[in-house]
């Protein structure tokens, strides 16, 4: 007897420790994100990671995936525009992106009540919140008012950005081997915010329309105010406001100092030429998805998911960048990103042209893989430039120099979108027709690929490497916050 149960005993044991092995490796697949979480916060405090969380993950991942899909219906179905002139419109919104340079500016030279960043938080969340509420509970609000409203929002958004974006880059200079991890942190935030916002986005606009939704977005907008009571921040007394107009000019001439550095100089037009040339036709590909004749008309929670695949995309994107790409050359990377960018278009032509049905693959099958693999390529061409631009910011005026960076990220973004919106009318795309949106994609393509004429215009370096040389023995003050002597005088020695 004991020798039949022997055998069985064995068995138990193996699968016992096969159970047990498994239960392990998924308790390690969790602890492995809360203890790199941990290890930010223990370095750079819990409310930096929190403000993080919030101002990329709610506000702009989950908020803006919300905002996108019900700005979308708002001006087809509400405003009925045509998809060009929604093309425009959305790019009149993004203004407010394009001026963070001023938005950096107050945040580096003109605290409130002491603090640099903290009253910046809760004026981004204060413009969100009024901003929002309007929009929803309006009944009949002319388009004029509308694109104010949506542009107010989107000025509270950029705020929040360029606020936190100083904190990350300021956290990037003391903290030069977590550069990559910061921005992981911050990608990962949006995508999984943006995939949470897009699951649920139809579904909401279905239920309580695109206005009930503008309502919803109040409590992004909440929580950043929330971000600016519990940041920690150092206080600054007896602050001497005099000197403000002497710290603007200040803050210019180091800025232009340093954008005079071939180093700066060259990679920021790459990567305004990179957007600007990647026209922007989303509006009517939307059309076209929606239309019920000329497309394969999705219903609002169709949209919803297959945006949120798009975010699926993204993050896996973002997470395949922290594990197997974040220490490449900038140069390297960012031909093989730029060149399947291009390729990946070749997906909606063949939406577009119903290749697909033609192969039998269904419209929504296609177009999942098409959203996920475009928005997958997307975050990796995105990664590095984003690394790059935080390489780039001199210590003392990183909030105002990084959201000047991302201020030329933004011009060619609203490039893209305004010559994207032109090449519609100009090829006679409308509500209802869309013959000519093949041409558009194809054209789209072949931009695209266009810039990788001028790689060498970006620096050769891994993310760990310097690109800002400085002198050694000259340190910043904190108080001061802007004096780049050392900068400058590195500067001037080329």
């Amino acid at each position: 007897m004991l020798e039949e149960e022997s055998p069985k005993n064995h068995d138990e044991q193996a699968l016992s420790q096969n159970e047990s092995s498994r239960r392990e490796g998924f308790c390690h697949c969790i602890q492995i994100p809360i203890h790199w979480l941990r290890m930010l916060a223990t370095e750079m405090h819990w409310s930096f990671v929190f403000g993080v969380v919030v101002v990329y993950g709610i506000s702009q991942g989950m908020g803006g995936a919300l905002a996108r899909v019900s700005t979308e219906y708002y001006m087809k179905d509400v405003q009925k525009v045509q998809p060009s002139e929604a093309q425009i419109y959305s790019g009149i919104t993004y203004i407010p992106w394009l001026v963070k340079p001023l938005w950096g500016l107050l945040t580096d030279v003109v605290p409130i009540l002491g603090y640099r960043r903290r009253p910046y938080f809760v004026l981004a969340g204060f413009l969100g919140i009024t901003s929002m509420l309007f929009l929803s509970l309006h009944k009949s609000l002319h388009l004029l008012f509308a694109l104010l409203s949506l542009t107010a929002g989107s000025a509270g958004v950029a705020i929040a950005d360029v606020t936190v974006d100083a904190c990350v880059a300021q956290n990037s200079n003391t903290h030069p081997s977590l550069a990559a991890d910061m921005q992981s942190l911050c990608a990962l935030s949006a995508s999984v915010g943006a995939l949470l916002g897009f699951v649920i986005s139809g579904v909401l606009v279905h239920l309580l329309g695109s206005k009930g939704v503008f309502g919803l977005l109040t409590i992004p907008a909440g929580l950043v105010f929330l971000v600016g009571i519990v940041l920690n921040e150092p206080h600054i007394p007896n602050f001497a406001y005099g000197q403000v107009n002497r710290k603007f000019l200040d803050a210019v001439k180091a800025m232009w100092t340093t954008l005079k550095c071939p180093d700066v100089w060259r990679p920021c037009v790459y990567m305004y030429l990179s957007l600007a040339m990647s026209l922007n036709i989303h509006e009517g590909l939307f059309y076209w998805y929606t239309d019920s004749k000329a497309g394969p008309s999705f219903s609002q929670e169709t949209v919803g998911y297959i945006f949120s695949v798009g975010s699926v995309g993204s993050l896996l994107g973002a997470l395949l960048y922290q594990n197997s790409l974040k220490d490449h050359p900038f140069r390297d990377l960012l031909f093989w990103t730029q060149l399947l960018y291009g390729l990946s278009g070749m997906l909606d032509l063949m939406l577009v042209l119903r290749l697909n049905l033609k192969m039998g693959v269904p419209d929504y099958f296609f177009i999942v893989i098409d959203e996920g693999v475009s928005q997958m390529i997307g975050r990796l061409k995105w990664m590095p430039l984003l690394v790059l631009s935080s390489k780039l910011c001199p210590p003392g005026i990183e909030g105002t120099f990084f959201a000047l960076l991302m201020s030329i990220d933004n011009m060619g973004v609203l490039s893209s979108s305004w010559a994207g919106g032109l090449l519609l009318h100009f090829l006679k795309v409308t509500r209802n027709r869309f013959d000519n949106l093949w041409l558009a994609i194809l054209i789209r393509n072949a931009l695209r690929v266009a810039p990788l004429c001028l790689l060498f215009l970006v620096p050769r370096n891994d993310p760990k490497s310097e690109i800002l040389s400085t002198k050694k023995g000259t340190k910043i003050s904190e108080s001061e916050n802007i004096e780049l002597v050392s900068l400058v005088n590195s500067a001037d020695d080329r």
